[in-house]
């Protein structure tokens, strides 16, 4: 049976598959003496996609409810296993399939003979398909006095976080005292403040809140939480004489309805534009109404559980020119996660916005991974490049 084992959001691969992919000759971590030890090379052109939002439970509860996303995207594979962190106690276990929205099979025991060490084994709603991705949606508790705690009539939670897109959000009442992560900070449809925040590298990142109780009223907020977004597109520069860019973006829908907007077309004017459904791996057919255009779902959406997972491509005729031996992209970038993938040979020179640069493995070509970490959904980014000789 295919599976992978995920813990708190965060991917582990088999030590064969770390070393194939260079983890044996960089591993990372630090040595002995407390020195640092160098990583991998940065290879993949987006870091990983799951997302996790804890929601902190009635103060001295020492619990708090986890809403966890993953992604598979081995083909073939039947079944995610979800490990509980050593010493957080688990319960209240539910898992959906996030197309359709209905419970799965699962189940939640022991691993090995250590009684601290428990895993969800959650059934696929199918086998993923080739060019597919295989989804679902866990809600867990995990009981933890080492990360949430008191502190007279205050709350302090802290634990180090591994995953990509996250979310915290306090107890109904309280307010925060501080906070040690750069986040964007929304409330609630039912009045609780919840910080929302993407940790780029993708590493362990240790969170400290510290929250008391208030009389203050918090309204829902008027902006959408952006890093519960998972859009990401990318943008594949074709050799320079031709100009062309290709580009593929994914990601969620979960506006109620029988039809999933395109809304990414407005800013992107795709030639031979193609939609799939990554549930399925299925092509869905685009149609246009009025200035919009729309992808009819297999399944509509009915339940607040439910999401559309989508794939666009296609070609932009502009995109990117080379002048005086230099290659400049230039262009106003939308959503959260952007890679700018180069022609083959070409050095990235210079980059205007933060982002991470790395070399895809299969090809030996530079990228430039861009995170937008602000709340503006859009901003302009100029990318510089030299031909190697």
């Amino acid at each position: 049976m295919n599976k992978v084992l995920l813990a708190g959001g965060l991917l582990f691969l088999p030590a064969l598959l770390v070393a194939q992919r260079g983890g044996g000759q960089f591993p990372g971590g630090t040595n002995p003496d407390g020195s640092l030890r160098p990583s991998a090379p940065v290879s993949r052109p987006f870091t990983q996609d799951a997302y996790t939002e804890y929601a902190l439970l009635e103060p001295g509860s020492e619990s708090f409810r986890i809403r966890f996303l993953p992604e598979e995207t081995r083909a073939g594979a039947t079944e995610l296993v979800n490990a509980t962190r050593g010493g957080s106690e688990g319960s209240g276990v539910e898992v959906y399939d996030p197309r359709t929205g209905k419970p799965l099979k699962f189940t939640y025991e022991q691993q090995g003979n250590d009684p601290e060490n428990h895993a969800i084994r959650a059934t696929l709603p199918m086998p993923v398909p080739e060019g597919g991705i295989g989804r679902v949606l866990i809600y867990k508790t995990y009981k933890d006095p080492r990360t949430y705690m008191m502190n007279g009539d205050d709350i302090v939670w802290v634990r180090s976080l591994s995953g990509y897109r996250l979310g915290v959000i306090l107890p109904a009442k309280f307010a925060f005292i501080s906070s040690n992560v750069a986040a964007q900070l929304t409330t609630t449809a039912d009045g609780r403040l919840k910080l929302a925040f993407a940790n780029p590298s993708g590493q362990a990142n240790p969170v400290t809140i510290h929250a008391r109780k208030t009389t203050a009223v918090f309204p829902p907020s008027k902006f959408d939480d952006m890093f519960f977004d998972d859009v990401k597109t990318l943008y594949d520069l074709d050799a320079p004489e031709t100009g062309r860019v290709a580009v593929e973006q994914t990601y969620s829908d979960y506006r109620k309805g029988e039809r999933a907007r395109l809304d990414s077309l407005a800013y992107l004017p795709l030639q031979d534009l193609k939609v799939v459904d990554l549930d399925t791996a299925k092509p869905l057919v685009a149609t246009k109404d009025g200035a919009a255009m729309f992808a009819k779902l297999e399944v509509p959406i009915t339940d607040d559980k439910q999401s559309a997972h989508l794939k666009i491509t296609g070609t932009l005729k502009e995109g990117y020119a080379v002048s005086s031996g230099e290659l400049v992209f230039q262009r106003t970038l939308k959503g959260l996660r952007n890679t700018v993938l180069l022609p083959k040979g070409w050095e990235v020179s210079g980059v205007s916005q933060s982002g991470t640069i790395g070399t895809e493995r299969s090809s030996g070509r530079a990228f430039v991974a861009l995170i937008n970490l602000n709340a503006e959904n859009s901003y302009a980014v100029t990318i510089r490049a030299r031909k190697a000789n």
